[in-house]
């Protein structure tokens, strides 16, 4: 969850040291950024801290787990998939180093939690009956060690990975720039602040750099 809160506390700060060079309505939409910012946020944290969609749901004690990586468009995330029986549930978790080397039926799973190895995960979204659109692609049987787990829990390269959808930032600021004028330096800010925008949902939906 370090990388999330950082990614969040940086898109914020963008939005504070761009405040006192704005006029009026500059600053009331960087007020209106930031407060999307933190009330989606706090959101996501509450459903990560909660468990909320593990509890009732009938996914407790040891069970088949797996975890795959769900590839669509530019979003890249991880997914726990456990199977009952006949019946195969999805559940989206936020990127823990943990996830390269688990494989499957590894993972313990509580009414509150799931723990791998010791270490807790946190759920990015809700347990589906429905399996994750776009392309799914299944842990390796081996662990992953070394050079590639070291390069995925890097932090420029989660970064990196989560600005491919800043191409869109330049579009929004020219937008800004129509409705609300400021030149060209209103346009830099503005790209600098959807870019970090961006970034952040990224991050907090819960991106998967491996």
């Amino acid at each position: 969850m370090a990388y999330p809160i950082s990614v969040t506390i940086g898109a914020l700060a963008v939005c504070a040291a761009l405040a006192p060079f704005g006029t009026l309505d500059q600053v009331a939409a960087l007020g209106a950024v930031a407060l999307a910012i933190v009330g989606y946020t706090g959101y996501r944290f509450a459903v990560a801290f909660s468990f909320v969609s593990l509890r009732g749901a009938g996914t407790a004690g040891t069970v088949r787990v797996a975890r795959v990586r769900q590839q669509h468009r530019l979003t890249s995330r991880s997914w726990l998939e456990f199977g009952e029986g006949r019946r195969t549930r999805w559940l989206p978790v936020y990127f823990d180093p943990a996830l390269l080397t688990l494989t499957e039926g590894t993972a313990e799973v509580t009414d509150r939690a799931v723990v791998i190895d010791g270490r807790r995960l946190y759920p990015s979204g809700r347990l589906r009956e429905q399996e994750p659109i776009g392309r799914l692609i299944d842990n390796p049987s081996r662990p992953a060690c070394g050079p590639h787990l070291l390069a995925a829990v890097h932090l420029r390269r989660r970064l990196l990975l989560d600005a491919q959808s800043t191409v869109a930032a330049p579009f929004a600021a020219l937008l800004w720039v129509y409705i609300d004028g400021g030149g060209f330096p209103a346009f830099i800010a503005a790209t600098c602040v959807a870019a970090a925008a961006t970034i952040w949902l990224s991050a907090i939906k819960g991106s998967d750099p491996s």
